[in-house]
């Protein structure tokens, strides 16, 4: 059975929400699934999945979050060649660099050699109805690249 790594960050809950909705798809979708709070593991914890998720909010104008700092930098040193992954995120359209952590992670992940399994998806706030399909969606498209 594939298993999906998913590392999140949230500060006010929205995050991990949207990380716990593409963990429950992908359960659904018959995958083993792991969901950790970013500074409760390490990044070299994706060599022993077959897919790495980020789900990050992006803090104000366009930064990563404090606490995904490390997680960042030291994912940047690794080599995911024969990976997928994916990134998802919340952010908030009032500032100009909306959900720009998950264009970080995005290009990060594509440094080092995974190969993107779905389109990224980014939340305006908390997940609606639309935001859910999406998200479910990003999970049916990863697990059909693993299976």
């Amino acid at each position: 059975m594939a298993l999906a790594k998913i590392v999140f960050a949230s500060m006010t809950g929205n995050t991990e929400e949207i990380a716990d909705i593409v963990a429950d798809k992908l359960k659904e979708l018959g995958l083993e699934v792991d969901v950790d709070e970013c500074t409760t593991v390490d990044a070299e914890d994706f060599l022993e999945a077959d897919v790495a998720i980020i789900a990050t909010y992006t803090y104000g104008d366009g930064e990563l979050p404090d606490e995904m700092m490390d997680f960042y930098e030291d994912l940047s040193g690794l080599d995911l060649s024969g990976k997928f992954y994916g990134v998802v995120g919340s952010g908030d359209t009032f500032y100009d660099e909306f959900c720009k952590a998950v264009d970080d992670f995005d290009a990060v992940f594509a440094a080092i050699g995974a190969e993107k399994a779905s389109e990224n998806v980014k939340v305006d706030l908390s997940a609606e109805d639309e935001d859910i399909k999406n998200l479910e969606r990003f999970a049916e498209e990863v697990a059909a690249k693993v299976q």
